[in-house]
């Protein structure tokens, strides 16, 4: 079992950066994929990216790709998720999720959540 609390959300300028962490606590977090989601007003939770336990093998949404980055610490715990050159459809809640199986795309795969951190991108 792992709890999960996200941080680092905020109001920033299109083409500005953030860093999302999630804080990790219970047992395990070293063995646990790591995913970040984002769900806009009126859309469904949608895919950003994921990372295997050991933060080796990492996967991205494509409306993401070479702007984001999944990094993974166990040492610490915490899951990150660097931003940059944001836009103003990047808006959304968001959400990191621990996978305990050997797959970590889809919602689904993710069995425990945070409850989320608001992203505001301005134009």
């Amino acid at each position: 079992q792992v709890q999960l609390v996200e941080s680092g959300g905020g109001l920033v300028q299109a083409g500005g950066s953030l860093r999302l962490s999630c804080a990790a606590s219970g047992r395990g977090f070293s063995y646990y994929a790591m995913g970040w989601f984002r769900q806009a007003p009126g859309k469904e939770r949608e895919f950003v990216a994921s990372c295997n336990y050991r933060a080796d093998t990492t996967y991205y949404a494509d409306a993401v790709k070479g702007r984001f980055t999944i990094s993974k610490d166990n040492a610490k715990n915490t899951v990150y998720l660097q931003m940059s050159s944001l836009k103003p459809e990047d808006t959304a809640v968001y959400y990191c999720a621990a996978a305990g199986g050997s797959n970590y795309f889809r919602a689904d795969d993710f069995g425990f959540w945070g409850q989320g951190t608001q992203v505001t991108v301005s134009s």
